[in-house]
C-alpha cells in the first residue's frame, strides 16, 4: 500500500484495517521529517502557520479588479520618458518569471518535504497567490500592449535578470530532484538553505528594487493601475517572506544541530552575492537618474534589507549601521492606511461583502 505511505496515511493490513491506529499527538508534529499523518490538520502544532493562512485568504484580490485605463493612456500618448518605460519593461521582464519560479519551487519541491499540515496549508495558498501575481504581470503587459515575446523572454535575453535566475535555479533543482529526500544532516541542510534563499533572498530581497521603482512611479501619478497591483503583490510577498522566516526558525528550533558555524558562513556568502546581483539589476534598470531615484541610492537600501533578513533568522548583519533611504516603502507594507497612495480603492482589502469600494 505504497500510496498510503507516501501520502502520510498509515499502511493497512491484509483485512484493510489500519496497521497503526494511534491518534495524532500535536507534540509529535515536525516541520520536516515528521512521523505523524500529514493529512491530519488538527490538533495544531504550528498554529502560527494556520493563522497566516487565514490572513492571506482574507486578503484575496484579482488583477482585473484594477482599472488600467489611465496607464494605457499614459503609455500610448508619450507621457512616460524613455527611462521610465525601460524601467517598467525591465520590471515586468524579471517578475513574470520570478513568480513562476516561486510557484514551481513550492509545488514541485518544498511542499513534498514539509510534514506539517498547517505549513502545507499556507504553502498551497502561497502557490495560488504566485499564480495571481504572474496573472497580474500578464494583465499589465496585455493592457498597455507590450511585446509579449520581449517581456516573457527577458530572463533569457537580459543579463541582469538572467544572473538572478541563474542564482536561484540550483536551489529549486535540488528540491525538485525525485531522488532528494530529507532525513540526513546533509539533506536537511540543503532543504533549509533553499528555504532561506527563497524566503530571505528571492522574496525578501530580489523583489525590492522593482517594487520601489514601480511604486515610485505611482507616487507621481504615473502607471497608477500597475502600481496598485504591485502594492498588493508587495503585501502578499511580505507575508510570504514572513511565513518563510517563521518556517526557517521553527526548523532551527526543532533541529538545532543543523545550524553549524560552517552552514552559517555559507549562508553569509549567499547573502553577499544576492546583494551584488540585485544592485547590478538596479544599475541596469536605472542607467540614469529617474523619478528622483538613482541606482546608487539602492546600494544602502539593499544592504539595509539584507541586514534585516539576516537578523530575522539569527545571522549577524553583513552591513552594520545601514539606514533605510526609502522609509515610505515600509509604510506601504507595515502601516494600516484608510486608502492607498493612488486613491483608487482601500488598501486593507477583504473578500466578499467586506470589500469596500470608493
Amino acid at each position: 500500500m505504497r500510496i498510503f505511505e507516501e501520502s502520510g496515511l498509515p499502511s493497512t493490513s491484509k483485512d484493510n484495517t489500519p496497521a497503526a491506529a494511534g491518534r495524532v499527538n500535536a507534540a509529535e508534529k515536525r516541520v520536516i521529517n515528521g512521523k505523524t499523518d500529514v493529512n491530519q490538520l488538527v490538533p495544531f502544532a504550528h498554529k502560527w502557520a494556520w493563522d497566516k493562512y487565514l490572513a492571506q485568504c482574507a486578503n484575496h484580490w484579482m488583477p482585473q479588479e484594477i482599472n488600467m485605463q489611465r496607464d494605457i493612456e499614459q503609455w500610448k500618448t508619450g507621457q512616460l520618458s524613455e527611462d521610465e518605460m525601460r524601467l517598467v519593461k525591465r520590471n515586468l521582464g524579471f517578475f513574470v518569471t520570478a513568480d513562476s519560479l516561486a510557484a514551481n519551487n513550492i509545488v514541485l519541491g518544498t511542499y513534498r518535504h514539509i510534514t506539517s499540515p498547517e505549513c502545507r496549508q499556507f504553502l498551497l495558498r502561497q502557490a495560488f497567490e504566485e499564480a495571481i501575481h504572474t496573472h497580474a504581470y500578464q494583465y499589465i503587459v496585455e493592457s498597455i500592449g507590450l511585446d509579449e515575446a520581449e517581456i516573457f523572454n527577458a530572463y533569457h535575453e537580459v543579463p541582469s535578470i538572467r544572473a538572478k535566475d541563474d542564482f536561484l535555479i540550483p536551489f529549486i533543482d535540488v528540491l525538485c530532484d525525485p531522488a532528494f529526500k530529507t532525513g540526513t544532516m546533509e539533506a536537511d541542510q540543503k532543504l533549509l538553505r533553499s528555504l532561506i534563499v527563497f524566503a530571505c533572498l528571492m522574496e525578501g530581497l530580489f523583489f525590492y528594487v522593482g517594487f520601489t521603482q514601480i511604486l515610485a512611479l505611482g507616487r507621481q501619478n504615473k502607471m497608477t493601475g500597475a502600481a496598485e497591483q504591485y502594492q498588493y503583490i508587495l503585501r502578499d510577498e511580505s507575508a510570504h517572506c514572513n511565513f518563510g522566516i517563521d518556517l526557517i526558525n521553527q526548523i532551527k528550533l526543532e533541529n538545532p544541530h543543523l545550524w553549524t558555524d560552517a552552514f552559517k558562513q555559507d549562508l553569509m556568502q549567499l547573502f553577499q552575492k544576492a546583494v551584488e546581483l540585485e544592485y547590478a539589476y538596479a544599475e541596469d534598470t536605472m542607467p540614469r537618474g529617474v523619478l528622483g531615484l538613482n541606482a546608487g541610492m539602492f546600494k544602502g537600501y539593499l544592504r539595509f534589507i539584507c541586514n534585516r533578513r539576516m537578523e530575522q533568522i539569527g545571522l549577524p548583519a553583513l552591513f552594520p549601521g545601514e539606514m533605510n533611504p526609502f522609509p515610505w516603502m515600509s509604510e506601504m507594507v507595515d502601516l494600516k492606511k484608510e486608502k492607498n497612495f493612488f486613491e483608487t480603492r482601500v488598501v486593507e482589502y477583504q473578500t466578499g461583502g467586506a470589500l469596500s469600494w470608493d
